[in-house]
């Protein structure tokens, strides 16, 4: 058996061939440029009529994670970072070039925890929750081996969790954790300390506004820069507060850290747990671990590849 996992994202897509122990025959990422709308169709059309002719290879499923919202019973999905993916007919495409092979699709949050679930750190759990934190945040929750998906498959869209007061117009795009906390958002808190900070002369100084990144603000945390050093313990604080409140609203085993912040911010996955301790339920949190993911940046990747898999084993 062979699976096709698609893994789209903001910047990129992508693919790999698994077999079903999960384990990569095949890899390869494409970058989306200045596609948008039907072009980024063509792209992983494409690259699925690819792997179907490829000799090596006789793909049994696709499945695909994609960066927002896939309407399971419309075959449709939302994508905000993908111009003119509002209500795109992303199954009717992939089901014309893939034939009457199985197919999936479902959102980059539920198929980080089922890449865990698969081949990862939760491997053997029931009740885990894969924190996403990138260019934006999200959560993959299980609970009771069950995927939360909520009454309209938008569930884990915890960037819009509220951490702070008062309610301040700039969270709109965003929502209040992710405008401070994701990768994007470490950016912005920097630059807001900056306008805060007139003395400060330090590394950080030198970028403007379109420039500074948070690879940036982890740069200069390793060479002890004050402002990166305030900039990373308020993030530590928000991760840990978002932490408390799922530890304390789901009862996980793990809490499993993930995304290109995890990343550079695994080594203070310690101190988030410590934050966390503070705010969470007392019980709740002596049982749960928090966690790294094993994929290095993979876990959607594989998760799409699951979605397939499970499909397989009862066909």
């Amino acid at each position: 058996m062979a699976i096709l996992a698609l893994d789209l994202g903001g910047t990129k897509l992508a693919a790999a061939v698994l077999d079903d122990s999960g384990t990569i025959l095949a890899q390869e990422v494409a970058a989306l440029g200045d596609r948008k709308s039907t072009q980024v169709g063509v792209l992983v059309t494409d690259l699925i009529k690819k792997y179907k002719h490829d000799a090596r290879f006789t793909i049994d499923g696709v499945g695909v994670s994609v960066p927002g919202i896939s309407y399971k019973k419309e075959g449709t999905v939302w994508a905000p970072n993908i111009e003119g993916w509002e209500n795109y007919p992303l199954s009717n495409e992939i089901r014309d070039v893939a034939g009457d092979i199985v197919i999936d699709i479902d959102n980059d949050r539920a198929c980080s925890i089922l890449g865990e679930l698969w081949v990862g750190n939760a491997k053997g759990c029931h009740d885990a929750i894969f924190l996403a934190v990138g260019t934006g945040i999200g959560a993959g929750i299980v609970s009771a081996a069950n995927i939360i998906r909520g009454n309209n498959d938008i569930a884990g869209a915890i960037g819009w969790m509220a951490l702070q007061r008062p309610y301040e117009k700039k969270y709109i795009p965003f929502g209040c954790f992710e405008y401070y906390a994701s990768g994007d958002g470490i950016a912005r808190l920097a630059l807001e300390v900056l306008d805060q900070e007139s003395d400060y002369q330090g590394l950080l100084r030198e970028y403007s506004s379109p420039e500074i990144t948070a690879h940036h603000i982890f740069a200069a945390y390793e060479k002890n820069d004050v402002v990166a050093i305030r900039v990373i313990q308020e993030c530590i604080e928000y991760w840990g507060m978002a932490s408390a409140n799922l530890v304390s609203l789901f009862n996980p085993e793990k809490i499993i850290f993930g995304g290109g912040v995890f990343g550079p911010a695994t080594k203070f996955i310690p101190a988030i747990k410590i934050e966390a301790d503070k705010w969470s339920q007392p019980i709740s949190r002596t049982k749960v671990t928090f966690e790294p993911s094993l994929l290095s940046g993979n876990a959607s990747l594989y998760g799409a590849g699951y979605l397939v898999s499970k499909i397989l084993q009862y066909k």
